[in-house]
């Protein structure tokens, strides 16, 4: 196995392909993760990570559009989620870069 930290890196980072293209932050990190986590030191406990956050993410959005219909809080809920997810990504780019532990909040553990 071998310490890519930049790959850990970018796979963290594609999941604002999101913001660009409307899809692909589940989907890039998932297919980098599902072909290097046996090669890449801490890629399987990462993508993990990443990709439990990308689905609660998408929950929680699901969630909201109800709550849009019936509190109209559910815009403030999809402003919140749309920071979390855009912020995290870059906090734990950054944690990853320096070798450091990653954590993404309000994340549901779906893959162990």
């Amino acid at each position: 196995m071998r310490e890519d930290n930049q790959l850990l890196v970018l796979t963290h980072l594609s999941q604002l392909l999101t913001y660009i293209t409307g899809f692909g932050g589940l989907i890039v990190p998932l297919i980098i993760w599902v072909t290097q986590k046996d090669k890449v030191f801490k890629m399987d406990e990462q993508g993990k990570k990443i990709v439990n956050f990308q689905i609660s993410m998408f929950i929680y959005a699901i969630l909201s559009i109800p709550a849009i219909i019936l509190l109209g809080l559910g815009f403030l809920m999809l402003i919140i989620i749309g920071v979390i997810a855009f912020v995290f990504p870059i906090i734990n780019a950054i944690k990853a870069s320096n070798g450091e532990v990653t954590s993404y909040p309000l994340s549901i553990t779906f893959i162990k």
